[in-house]
């Protein structure tokens, strides 16, 4: 008994060819992300490059950068994006397609009537233009399978909502419908429609302010005289005519969001495909809805029935001034469409190939890979013009155009139609896999050389900013430089404090004098006899003058004390001027000044927490610096006390009071108070004495307080090394000298740049491009 198993009918070839295509689907999109990614880091790379190239006025390095050529890989790496999304938009689609193509009025809408069964209801074909205004796609399924896969849809669908109060009335109103073919309308949104419809004719004439919205476009005015130039002025005409004063019979279809399907029936093909003209000079509109629609998909059973999964693809006919076909074509080939027919309708009198005809052929081909080996010539033989030598003048005449097969026949002829299909089908069972393992091999290869390429401008980038190979020499150099203008700096501070170490200190001598006046001005003592009298009658006294004298000596002593504490603010400005000029020297000769903000003594603070933190032994000179203090307390308050308590003595024996010169007990209000003013007299006389002896103290002190700051900082063991430890720190020398700053400024560049290439090399993985394993 024979097992074989039948042979395949060519319906169940295709439908396997199709089932065998779509493992590489999955395969294609998860590189098309990986391809998306890439781009994205590219892109962010190329940016950074750019930056850098603006940033860095060496040549050498600008010149590196220039031969560094981002965005050229980036070009081609959206070139094939774009071929890999044709690829999977054409390995993910249920049907195999075949597109006819031609120029306007050579047959096309009649061919795909004849191969069809559908009729001038549905698929409009008149003389004389364009009848046709959308893009459909006619798709070969029998009646039984499309019933299977749409059982549950018995209602008509608007606008993705279910009415079947809308489907009634549907019924009311149109004709009878063709229960075998099945219509689908897609209708351009409102953003769709400015951006594929209205703005390639603002972008062609030079037209500016495109509208953003409907009601923008609705409201603008088009003068009467737009353009010149023929062609321009038929597109003018188009744009100011057809779309924007129709706009209001057809605006209704656009709605925001995305663009919609609505379901129709099979008699309303035509209210949305055919655009007719009323033949007036204006040659005026008459149909309308066709404006909004984007494409048609008509189901049908094809007049063959060993067909399979196929499709035909229309594009409406090129060659008039409507602008977006030439587009429309080019994409449709490139993403739907697996052969060509060309459409070619010879005249009888004229017979020869024309521009046009190699310029359509040639746009196609951009579109569609491997184009002589998917597309075929159908000449257009019309018993009407009786142009059947000049059919078969062009087909020996076809050397410009390269295709598989020319066949001449009548398209209107449903046997001489469905045998050019025949012999079309019969090639693609063949052929189809191979062409399809063609263009993806290619595309897997060029995915590959891409990535190599890639490789070798990573590595390229990567060289492009190296380190300063003269950095140690650098540093040595500045170093040497800002040690010696350090040190000459404060030498020369150093021998001006010494020159003025004799000198009288002008600010302490300015606080000695205030302290003085004080003394005069505000003497502490009582101002009259009567205060006296008056004060010795309180109860602790008992009208004892001699009581209440020893109290106001007390009294004196105390306030002549507050007003010479005021000197102490003369010493400490003093100090703190110099402070403030070491830290001028070490600002300016040192360089020093961005390490922190502050200035004055709190800058030597500053400066020994930093060496302190760094464990740096210079920190002990600036600490010293900063603690030193030469005060009243410290220095000259002993002295002061000793006179004021010598002279203003409270408790001393009256019977020894001769011996040591004080006066004598009062025994009234007025002796009391001659010898109170006796005794501040004396004791301010002592205290002046004694502080303008020191009046040149703070300049000594001052000389020999950076003397040993220049012997912990400079002269001290080991100094100049820890200097240099200290300067050599990078976070320190970017701050010191503005070379290191440049340097260090360009080591960041360099490691946020190495590690965008780093980025860029991690997804630049030659096994996520692979998406066909047997290459």
């Amino acid at each position: 008994m024979n097992t074989s198993q039948p042979p395949q009918t060519r319906a169940q070839r295709i439908n396997q060819i199709i089932q065998q295509r779509q493992p590489l689907v999955q395969n294609i999109q998860q590189v098309e992300s990986h391809l998306a990614e890439l781009v994205t880091a590219l892109r962010e790379l190329e940016r950074y490059r750019q930056r850098l190239d603006v940033s860095f006025g060496e040549s050498e390095i600008r010149e590196q950068f220039n031969t560094i050529h981002l965005s050229y890989l980036l070009q081609q790496l959206q070139v094939e994006s774009e071929h890999l999304n044709s690829l999977q938009k054409r390995f993910s689609r249920p049907t195999l397609n075949i597109g006819v193509v031609g120029l306007m009025g050579q047959g096309k809408s009649t061919l795909l009537k004849t191969l069809s069964g559908l009729t001038d209801n549905e698929i409009p074909a008149l003389e004389g233009g364009a009848c046709t205004a959308v893009r459909s796609k006619i798709e070969n399924r029998q009646e039984d399978s499309y019933a299977h896969n749409n059982a549950r849809e018995n209602t008509t669908q608007f606008n993705g909502v279910s009415s079947s109060l809308y489907g009634i009335q549907e019924q009311m109103v149109l004709p009878k419908p063709n229960p075998s073919v099945h219509v689908e309308v897609t209708l351009h949104s409102e953003s769709s429609f400015l951006n594929e419809v209205i703005y390639p004719y603002y972008e062609e004439l030079g037209l500016t302010e495109k509208p953003y919205s409907l009601d923008e476009f609705a409201n603008h005015v088009f003068p009467e005289q737009g353009v010149a130039g023929a062609s321009h002025e038929e597109m003018y005409k188009r744009l100011c005519y057809d779309y924007h004063q129709n706009l209001r019979h057809y605006r209704s279809l656009l709605q925001s969001g995305n663009p919609r399907s609505l379901k129709i029936q099979a008699a309303e093909i035509t209210d949305y495909v055919m655009q007719k003209r009323d033949g007036t000079q204006h040659n005026h509109l008459t149909t309308f809805k066709h404006l909004a629609v984007k494409e048609v998909k008509i189901v049908c059973p094809f007049q063959n029935p060993d067909v399979g999964n196929i499709a035909l693809v229309d594009v409406p006919g090129l060659g008039d001034s409507k602008l977006g076909d030439e587009t429309l074509m080019l994409e449709t080939l490139g993403n739907e469409v697996d052969v060509v027919l060309f459409i070619k309708r010879p005249d009888p009198q004229r017979y020869q190939w024309q521009r046009l005809d190699t310029q359509l052929y040639d746009k196609a081909a951009q579109a569609l890979n491997d184009l002589e080996k998917r597309s075929f010539m159908v000449l257009n033989y019309s018993r009407r013009t009786e142009n059947l030598r000049a059919c078969q003048r062009l087909k020996q005449n076809i050397d410009t155009i390269q295709v598989v097969q020319t066949e001449i026949a009548d398209c209107s002829d449903p046997d001489d139609a469905n045998r050019v299909f025949d012999h079309v089908l019969d090639y693609l069972m063949v052929n189809i896999q191979d062409l399809d393992q063609r263009y993806a091999s290619r595309c897997q290869s060029n995915l590959q050389q891409l990535h190599q390429q890639i490789h070798q401008a990573l590595e390229q980038s990567n060289q492009a900013l190296g380190y300063n190979t003269g950095e140690s020499r650098q540093f040595r150099r500045l170093f040497e430089q800002l040690s010696q203008e350090l040190i000459q700096g404060l030498l020369e501070l150093r021998n001006q404090l010494k020159e003025q170490s004799e000198a009288i200190d002008p600010d302490f001598q300015i606080a000695v004098q205030a302290a003085l006046k004080n003394c005069q001005t505000d003497k502490g003592i009582p101002e009259t006899d009567q205060e006296i009298i008056s004060r010795s009658c309180e109860f602790e006294f008992k009208e004892s003058y001699q009581a209440i004298y020893r109290v106001y000596i007390r009294e004196l002593r105390i306030h002549l004390s507050r007003h010479f504490l005021q000197v102490d603010q003369g010493l400490r400005l003093s100090i703190d001027k110099v402070k403030s000029l070491v830290t001028d020297v070490l600002v300016d000769q040192g360089k020093l000044g961005e390490l922190t903000s502050t200035r004055g003594a709190e800058f030597l603070k500053d400066m020994a927490d930093l060496l302190g933190q760094r464990g740096n032994q210079l920190e002990l000179g600036f600490r010293t610096l900063w603690e030193f203090e030469f005060s009243y307390g410290s220095v000259l308050l002993h002295l002061i006390r000793k006179q004021l308590d010598e002279i203003l003595q409270s408790d001393i024996d009256l019977s020894l009071a001769e011996v040591f010169g004080i006066l004598p007990d009062p025994s009234n209000a007025s002796e009391v108070l001659r010898n109170l003013e006796k005794l501040h007299e004396q004791a301010v006389t002592a205290c002046q004495e004694t502080l303008n002896s020191w009046l040149t103290a703070p300049s000594q002190a001052r000389y020999y307080m950076v003397q040993e700051f220049i012997d912990l900082v400079i002269y001290a063991r080991d100094m100049k090394r820890e200097w240099e430890i200290f300067l050599s720190d990078e976070d320190i020398r970017a701050k010191v000298w503005l070379e290191f700053k440049e340097l260090e400024t360009r080591k960041q560049d360099q490691q946020n740049w190495r590690q965008a290439v780093s980025r860029v090399a991690t997804m630049n993985q030659a096994s996520a491009m692979i998406f066909i394993s047997n290459l």
